[in-house]
């Protein structure tokens, strides 16, 4: 416990003594040794490190069945581990589910190395969500079991429209396998208020309409550097436009559906916002100035729906982006802009004014955080 601060607290009248006191005397019982743990951390961490280099040193050495053997015990024993340790909701399972899904996705890797087989990335990350995603959806506990299974499905279906699109050449190849994370905002809306599990899914619900605006501005900003309306892909490119705003649009009525508070209907209105976005955008393409408003248009949505929804960070991060944009965007407008001295501080003196604006209205209008469920 910081005791400057505390006794600042006790002298601006903030806390009485009665309070410190007991402060002080819950952090004394309640201190970790954190020095301690921290040279503990380091011992095992060099000891792991060193395990790894003798490994390494000697890989070629190792039969391969025996390398396989040995994988598979680890995967093994961490299963039997995280069997024995179910309904012990906390960091530890966490942690120990995100090995389990390192140790198998490794695994597969693994088995290609050893057999000398190649094959492309998407199908062991589809193996991977076969086998693992049902785990961690059962057994997730908080952020780092939605990014696992989050993260892998995204790498999965990018992967499979990159390695597909050239071959088939049909906007149904990329267009709807990467619309597909946008389901897990309302599987994790639905699922948020009736589990015990409301982190989890609140977080995989999170990440979904996180990963739909990430595309809504990609597409704001390809719209502003290049006409999508003409080109040989242009048909192409217009029904995989018009795939994803169905596919936000979608997940927009069924976050609605699924949650009526404030929170739920201001995702809801940002998902729907990412495909009014890939909706306009083929026929406005073609101007930089055109691909900026859309961005901003887009964020400054998000921003009044943070308000609504109270998302202090998402928030912060909206005002953020609409200030870094305007300075591109000042930038773009002046090419030359940093061909002088006198254009330098006015770029300068740009920046300051965007940059304290930005950081008076984060800071004045954020909203309280939301509460956890």
């Amino acid at each position: 416990m910081n005791e400057r601060k505390l006794s600042a607290w006790v002298a601006a009248g903030a806390i009485d003594a009665e309070a410190a006191a007991r402060i002080r005397s819950f952090e004394a019982q309640h201190s970790r040794p954190l020095a301690l743990w921290a040279v503990v951390g380091i011992g095992a961490l060099a000891i792991a490190l060193g395990l790894v280099s003798v490994v390494a040193a000697n890989w070629d050495a190792i039969p391969a069945m025996v390398r396989l053997g040995a994988h598979f015990a680890l995967l093994l024993g961490a299963a039997i581990v995280l069997w024995a340790v179910r309904g012990q909701q906390g960091w530890g399972e966490e942690a120990l589910l995100f090995v389990q899904g390192a140790l198998g996705l490794t695994f597969m890797g693994h088995i290609g190395q050893a057999y000398q087989t190649t094959s492309p990335l998407w199908q062991p990350l589809a193996l991977w969500l076969a086998f693992f995603a049902p785990l961690f959806l059962l057994r997730g506990q908080n952020w780092l079991a939605a990014l696992g299974v989050g993260g892998v499905l995204i790498a999965a279906v990018w992967t499979f429209a990159a390695d597909n699109d050239a071959r088939d050449g049909s906007f149904l190849v990329f267009a709807l396998p990467t619309a597909l994370p946008l389901l897990m905002a309302p599987l994790g809306a639905a699922l948020r208020v009736r589990s015990a599990r409301g982190a989890f899914w609140r977080r995989l619900e999170e990440l979904g309409f996180g990963y739909g605006l990430a595309g809504a501005s990609m597409v704001a900003i390809l719209a502003g550097v290049q006409n999508l309306a003409r080109g040989g892909d242009a048909d192409k490119m217009m029904l995989s436009l018009l795939t994803w705003a169905a596919a936000g649009f979608a997940a927009a009525w069924l976050v609605w559906t699924a949650r009526r508070d404030r929170s739920g209907q201001a995702a809801a209105w940002m998902l729907a916002a990412a495909g009014m976005v890939a909706l306009v955008a083929w026929p406005l393409s073609g101007n930089r100035v055109i691909g900026a408003l859309l961005y901003m248009v887009l964020w400054a949505g998000v921003a009044a729906m943070a308000l609504r929804g109270g998302w202090r960070g998402v928030f912060q991060l909206a005002v953020a982006l609409l200030a870094l944009r305007l300075i591109v965007l000042s930038f773009e407008l002046e090419d030359n802009l940093l061909s002088s001295g006198a254009g330098l501080i006015v770029s300068g003196l740009l920046i300051i004014a965007i940059a304290w604006i930005a950081v008076r209205v984060a800071r004045k209008y954020a909203p309280p955080r939301e509460a956890a469920p």
